[in-house]
């Protein structure tokens, strides 16, 4: 095996020894895979097309003795590490350039207890498979809005989907995992097993170590009352008003994701994405006033399985596109943000740029504030400046675009930031991060950050770093 050229924790290139990658390639069971092998830039791509970078390796972990040789490889050889879950998340921290990738994506054991309502679940899955082996016994945990989503990344930022307002964050839903720690120890974090390091992965990301094991509660789902409707874009605004004044008094099984984007049919338009998760009978009670409101070019509700649900809007966010994102918690979805809203809508520079706004509230409020490390459980409104295309050639102004739009909600903005719809680093700011968690709930990470990781070998990821 030849030397590979690498790069250091602390940014350095260095060489790696051919010995040492082959006697790292003959401690594991998975894929050791380097720049010149087949099947590696298929392994190192990740969702966001706009991330286009190359690690020295690429370790295809394939369970917790796997993961742990990687680590303890990393740190003998003090190489920069990125770890791979689903690698959906839009900064791209999933994959490094010069680095080791641990990637995880192939650990996807997933055992459900029908009778406890419990799944363990391995860090590989995304949310489809997880819900359809859930949805085998009638049950489900609330997860994302995408199925091709990784359930590790969503769950260690919080995790907030369609069934939020019902039951809460995935992450509120956890009942213990298993870590490896960046000393290359394997931990179980729970209410009563390292409870501290049980608060922090619950909000706090990657920053503490590699979860190998999530256990879940589980709840009785489905079938949904799902979809959507389709508006025209000249009625964006009143369909966002309309949205606003309906869920205000809708009840916690009613969910609504609403959107400025584009159509199949490359129109642009406004839409409502529903899912009512109760009874059917009731549910149409529930959703009589927006069958009844405006002139949709189409109303797509129906019941329907919750995997198809989850499903549903895949389309709309495939793998490849070059996406860029700037987010806020909103503090109400006033006239005038609803009128900016729209405004930037209609200078769309690309079709695939839109607006995204998430609703949580319900379950999610009714968390103690202090009992996870997730943040600002009084918003109601996350708001997402979605600028996307396919050419390169159209980045810069689609990214000029977002960048515009965000400034512009900036008004309405409570100042804090959902840790999941960050960008990277070097274009969000530290002072982003920290808005994430507020001062006391950072400084409390940061304390962990200390205790578990005082040398900052899970930096690639939204960090906290720490001051020891």
């Amino acid at each position: 095996m030849a030397e590979l050229r690498v790069t250091t924790m602390q940014g350095t290139d260095t060489v790696l020894k051919g010995a040492a990658i082959e006697a790292f390639r003959t401690s594991v069971r998975g894929e050791l895979l380097c720049p010149v092998d087949a099947g590696y830039d298929t392994a190192r791509k990740v969702w966001n097309g706009m991330i286009d970078r190359r690690p020295a390796l690429i370790i295809r972990c394939t369970g917790v003795a796997d993961v742990i040789a990687a680590v303890q490889f990393a740190r003998t050889h003090e190489l920069l590490v990125a770890v791979r879950g689903g690698g959906h998340n839009v900064a791209g921290h999933a994959v490094c350039d010069g680095g080791l990738m641990i990637d995880l994506s192939r650990m996807k054991g997933l055992r459900v207890d029908p009778v406890r309502r419990t799944a363990r679940a391995q860090p590989g899955l995304t949310l489809g498979e997880f819900d359809r082996e859930t949805q085998v016994f009638g049950l489900a945990t609330p997860m994302g809005y995408i199925s091709t989503t990784g359930v590790a990344g969503l769950t260690l930022g919080g995790g907030y989907g369609w069934l939020a307002r019902s039951y809460g964050l995935a992450s509120d839903n956890l009942l213990s995992v298993d870590l490896v720690t960046a000393d290359g120890q394997c931990l179980t974090a729970s209410p009563t097993e390292h409870p501290d390091l049980f608060w922090g992965v619950r909000g706090g990301g990657g920053n503490f170590g590699i979860v190998t094991s999530f256990e879940y509660q589980l709840y009785p789902v489905g079938p949904v009352l799902g979809g959507m409707r389709i508006y025209p874009f000249a009625q964006a605004k009143a369909v966002l008003q309309f949205h606003r004044d309906f869920s205000s008094t809708a009840p916690d099984a009613y969910t609504c994701y609403a959107a400025l984007g584009t159509s199949p049919a490359g129109e642009p338009v406004a839409l409502l994405r529903v899912c009512y998760n109760g009874p059917l009978e009731e549910g149409e009670r529930v959703l009589r006033p927006l069958r009844a409101f405006g002139s949709p070019l189409a109303d797509l509700i129906s019941p329907m399985a919750y995997t198809a649900l989850q499903s549903m809007y895949d389309a709309g966010a495939p793998s490849g596109v070059h996406y860029y994102w700037k987010s806020n918690f909103l503090k109400e979805l006033s006239d005038d943000a609803i009128a900016t809203m729209v405004a930037h809508c209609a200078t769309r520079p690309s079709p695939r740029c839109g607006m995204a706004l998430a609703e949580l509230g319900g379950a999610v409020s009714r968390v103690a504030p202090d009992e996870t490390a997730f943040n600002h459980r009084h918003v109601r409104y996350d708001f997402i400046s979605a600028g996307a295309c396919m050419d390169p050639a159209q980045d810069a102004a689609c990214i000029r675009w977002a960048r515009a739009f965000w400034e512009a909600m900036q008004p309405f903005s409570t100042g804090g930031v959902y840790v999941n719809y960050l960008g990277q680093e070097a274009d969000e700011g530290a002072e982003r991060v920290q808005a994430a968690y507020g001062p006391a709930k950072y400084a409390r990470l940061v304390a962990l950050k200390n205790k578990y990781d005082p040398t900052n070998f899970f930096r690639l990821n939204q960090n906290i770093k720490p001051t020891v």
